[in-house]
C-alpha cells in the first residue's frame, strides 16, 4: 500500500465508527455530514478490502477484521496525539486538576486512604472523584473520560495499559465466640451460614441474579472445583459490611486478606485461613492509551504504584513477597 495516497483522517473516521457503530452518531461526533461519513466508510472498505461494519437485526456490527484493527487504530491515534501535543510540565503542588478514578470497594478500603494522605501533602489542590465500577463503561475508559480503573479484572480490552499493584489471598473472619472458631475445618466451614460480597465489573453490578450475571466468584468457584458448596445467608455489595456482620455468632465472612486484617485489633473477631484452596487475585490499575503519555497522568500512576509498594512493605505477608 502506498501511504502517500492514503488519507490518514480515515483512521479517525474508523476509530469513531467502531466505537459508535453508527454512521449518524459518528458524523455528529466528528462534525461532518452524514453523506461525508458514508463516503468515508466506503473509502475505508475499499482501503481494507473488507466491509468493516455490517447491518444486522441488532444494528451495525463490526466484522472480524474491524475488531482486529480497532486496538491498532486506537494506538496509532494516541501516539499521533502525543506527538502533536507540546511538551508539558506538571506541577502537583499548584495543579487543580480533577482525576476521575473507578475503584472497587476493596481498593477504596485498602489503597485509597493511603493515596489521599499522600496527595494532601504533595498536591493539596488536586481533586479526586471516585466512581464505582457500575458507574463506568469500557467506552468511558477508552475515551479518557475516566483516568484510571483500580479493580480485579477478569478481562480487559487489549488496547488498555495495565499494571499489577499487588496480589492478595483470602481469609475467613468470624466471631471469637463462634463454636466453629475452635475447630475450623472444611466440614465446619460448610455447616456455617455465609456472607457473600458481590463482585462488580464495568457498567454492571453483579448481584441481582448472581447465578446468571457472572457467577458467585472466586470462593464459590473454588468450592465447586472440589464438588462442594456453601450456604449463603446474606448478600452485600460492600467489603466493610461483612466485617460488621461477622460479629454474629453464626456467620462467616470470607474476604480478601488485606480487608480481613483491618479487623485484626477487634477483640470480638478472629481471622482463620480458609480450609480449602482459593486462588489469589491481582489488584490492577488500568488506563486508556489516550492518557498514557500525559504528564499529570504519569505522575498520578507513579504515585499510586509507590503507595501500593509502601503498603506492601508496611504490612508484610510472606505469601505475597513473590509479586
Amino acid at each position: 500500500m502506498n501511504l502517500g495516497r492514503v488519507d490518514l483522517n480515515l483512521l479517525k473516521y474508523l476509530d469513531v465508527l467502531l466505537r459508535e457503530l453508527s454512521v449518524t452518531r459518528a458524523a455528529d461526533l466528528l462534525g461532518i455530514s452524514q453523506p461525508a461519513m458514508s463516503n468515508g466508510l466506503k473509502r475505508l472498505r475499499d482501503l481494507f478490502n473488507d466491509p468493516l461494519l455490517i447491518r444486522t437485526s441488532n444494528g451495525m456490527s463490526p466484522t472480524e477484521r474491524a475488531l482486529e484493527l480497532q486496538p491498532q487504530v486506537r494506538q496509532i491515534l494516541a501516539q499521533a496525539e502525543t506527538m502533536m501535543t507540546p511538551g508539558e510540565e506538571f506541577l502537583p503542588d499548584e495543579s487543580r486538576r480533577v482525576f476521575r478514578i473507578m475503584t472497587s470497594d476493596y481498593a477504596e478500603a485498602t489503597l485509597v486512604p493511603h493515596l489521599v494522605r499522600r496527595l494532601r501533602l504533595e498536591a493539596p489542590h488536586v481533586v479526586l472523584d471516585f466512581l464505582t465500577p457500575s458507574d463506568v463503561s469500557y467506552a468511558d475508559m477508552e475515551q479518557g473520560r475516566v483516568d484510571l480503573a483500580i479493580n480485579r479484572f477478569n478481562e480487559m480490552p487489549r488496547s488498555f495499559h495495565q499494571v499489577t499493584l499487588w496480589k492478595d489471598y483470602f481469609s475467613c473472619l468470624l466471631n471469637r465466640g463462634n463454636p466453629l472458631a475452635r475447630d475450623f475445618n472444611l466440614e465446619s466451614y460448610l455447616s456455617a451460614q455465609h456472607i457473600w460480597v458481590s463482585k462488580t465489573g464495568f457498567g454492571v453490578g453483579f448481584g441481582m441474579n448472581p447465578e446468571k450475571l457472572g457467577g458467585l466468584g472466586w470462593i464459590d468457584q473454588a468450592l465447586a472445583r472440589i464438588g462442594r458448596s456453601r450456604k449463603i445467608s446474606i448478600f452485600t455489595r460492600h467489603y466493610q459490611m461483612p466485617a460488621l456482620l461477622a460479629m454474629n455468632n453464626d456467620l462467616v465472612a470470607t474476604l480478601p486478606s488485606r480487608v480481613a486484617r483491618m479487623q485484626a485489633q477487634n477483640p470480638r473477631l478472629v481471622i482463620k485461613d480458609p480450609p480449602f484452596v482459593i486462588p489469589r487475585f491481582e489488584l490492577k490499575m488500568a488506563w486508556s492509551p489516550l492518557l498514557h503519555h500525559n504528564a499529570a497522568h504519569r505522575w498520578l500512576r507513579r504515585l499510586i504504584q509507590e503507595e501500593a509498594g509502601n503498603i506492601l512493605r508496611e504490612d508484610p505477608d510472606e505469601r505475597e513477597q513473590d509479586i
